[in-house]
């Protein structure tokens, strides 16, 4: 039975050591495999320690990477929501839920119940990128092999589960709603046309679209006559995309290269599109990053950066935790201000910059949706535990952009003349929101 104070406890159950770590105050119905319970007994959300081996994981696991590992293992179970959206309980975790460090003695009673070898770190799930220090094998980090690599683990999943969970824009970035209610195509759709028209795009002009992920972009624009040229790092895109390509007849005036963006030769172009990537490149490599896609960039010409956000300029980039882990390895956020700033520095003129943050959060809304309608087929595609990292981690990306805890900035820049001229461009924004 729990004491006050820095009494001694005795021996816990799982479900008395929560409570302590919680301060009593569990937001929802926690069971565990030693017949022990806690939190309301009429709670709609619940989690299930189911083995030993989960409770390694979570007393071992910094942060949210214990949680996430027990979970994707199968030896956490949630209940009251569905696995490819359990936005709702991560809802009620981040609001409700504070874990506090008790008194010495009540740990030292914690550490003795739950047992010294549950503190010794086991194997994660095979789902798990390696730590950033064992991933130096193929190369420092942001290196031409390093970034195939984190790419590869992100986006070489499977075209066929992406196809489930996108929709059939395959875009795999923030749209932009023309309503609250419209539906996630339309939405992807006008996103496009909103890069396309800020980019000033017409007939004949050329576009080099950077991270071109499936190629969303590239056959908007070859569509409207536009010239495009798309790289990507992933293989299964690229094939994915050519084949799209030709499927629309779009061959003459629109390709996708498998490739790191930095080899692209060609110059001159009217516009570079970036639309997801930079969250890819790593902060010291912003000089080079917007020197090179200016290098690109014909004089007048336009470039348009889309990426995820840190709200301020001052927290660490890189990414730690699940999100490193099973997501985005090596992936790097930082504040609008920074990406600014370095494009200025290299001699680009800011000309416009917004924020679709809550543009961010519906999209993902949408895709936890289509993942829910379609779970059946997905797990069948790329089995269970690598369904639940998707739900898990669309759902929680919801969240934080819902919270402010990240954001979506779209900056749009033009490459002047020596004399500062850029062209014939109107004084004020030409596209419609």
């Amino acid at each position: 039975m729990t004491k006050r104070g820095d009494e001694p406890t005795g021996k816990l159950t799982l479900a008395q050591v929560l409570e302590i770590l919680a301060g009593g105050r569990l937001p929802l119905r926690f069971t565990a495999y030693d017949g022990s319970s806690a939190g309301p007994t009429d709670a709609r959300l619940g989690i299930e320690l189911k083995s030993p081996r989960g409770t390694t994981y979570l007393a071992t696991g910094r942060g949210d990477l214990g949680l996430a590992r027990a979970y994707i293992s199968g030896d956490l179970e949630v209940h009251g929501v569905h696995p490819g959206d359990p936005y709702e309980l991560l809802k009620a975790l981040a609001g409700e839920l504070v874990f506090t460090m008790p008194p010495p003695r009540v740990m030292a009673d914690i550490i003795r119940s739950i047992g010294v070898s549950h503190l010794r770190p086991i194997a994660p799930p095979p789902q798990e990128a390696p730590p950033r220090w064992r991933r130096a094998a193929s190369g420092l980090r942001h290196s031409k092999g390093r970034d195939a690599d984190a790419i590869h683990h992100h986006y070489d999943v499977s075209n066929t589960f992406y196809e489930w969970v996108l929709g059939p824009t395959m875009t795999y970035t923030c749209a932009c709603y023309p309503s609250a209610d419209a539906p996630l195509d339309d939405a992807q759709e006008n996103k496009y046309r909103l890069v396309f028209e800020k980019l000033r795009l017409k007939p004949g002009d050329r576009l080099l679209d950077v991270g071109c992920g499936w190629g969303g972009m590239v056959r908007y624009a070859a569509r409207r006559g536009v010239t495009a040229i798309g790289v990507t790092l992933s293989e299964q895109q690229t094939e994915w995309a050519n084949r799209a390509i030709s499927d629309e007849g779009l061959a003459d005036f629109a390709q996708v290269r498998f490739g790191d963006y930095r080899d692209i030769r060609e110059a001159g172009f009217d516009a570079v599109s970036s639309i997801g990537l930079l969250e890819h490149i790593g902060v010291r490599n912003y000089p080079a990053y917007f020197e090179f896609l200016q290098s690109r960039l014909s004089t007048g010409g336009l470039l348009l950066n889309h990426c995820i956000t840190r709200p301020d300029n001052q927290s660490k980039a890189a990414a730690r935790g699940f999100i490193d882990r099973y997501v985005f390895p090596d992936g790097e956020l930082t504040g609008s201000g920074r990406i600014i700033a370095e494009a200025q520095d290299v001699g680009l003129e800011v000309l416009h910059e917004e924020n679709l943050r809550q543009h961010y959060g519906m999209t993902l809304r949408d895709w936890c949706a289509n993942l829910v309608e379609h779970w059946d087929e997905a797990v069948a595609e790329v089995g269970l535990p690598t369904a639940k990292v998707w739900g898990l981690y669309m759902a929680g990306s919801r969240l934080a952009f819902e919270s402010d805890g990240i954001q979506l900035h779209q900056v749009l820049a033009v490459k002047p003349d020596e004399f500062g001229g850029v062209g014939n461009l109107p004084l004020r924004p030409w596209w419609t929101p």
